[in-house]
């Protein structure tokens, strides 16, 4: 019984010198269990909930063939309204953050259009491909 509560108290304290083979076997566990341990016991993810805009992010076309969906957008939600690089990284995360289907996910934007409504609000049609 004292060997066990020995065994313990060492294991617990980490108290066997570095490259003896209780301190390799130690090592060996840990290293086994970081490997070897299910995904689902760690959900450390962060907690995404939708975007402020959600709502005002619509489907307009789903071509699951070529797997392709396109949502309509306000352009006010995305200004300045001058395409470049960094403007279409804004739209990609905007998308990230108010589209259910694209959250967490890698999808590519294949292509923006803008058009005016007879009422004169600019809306783009962004193409998404997961």
């Amino acid at each position: 019984m004292r060997t066990l509560w020995r065994f313990l108290t060492r294991t617990v304290l980490w108290d066997y010198e570095r490259g003896s083979v209780p301190y390799d076997f130690m090592v060996l566990a840990i290293v086994l269990f970081v490997f070897l341990a299910p995904r689902p016991w760690f959900s450390d993810r962060p907690r995404i909930t939708a975007g402020e805009h959600a709502a005002q992010v619509e489907v307009v076309h789903d071509d699951r063939s070529a797997g392709v969906r396109t949502y309509r957008i306000d352009a006010h939600l995305l200004a300045p309204s001058n395409p470049d690089a960094q403007w279409e990284r804004r739209m990609h995360d905007f998308l990230g953050r108010n589209v259910e289907s694209l959250r967490g996910r890698n999808f590519r934007i294949e292509k923006v259009e803008t058009y005016r409504s007879g009422d004169g609000t600019v809306y783009y049609d962004v193409a998404v491909k997961q």
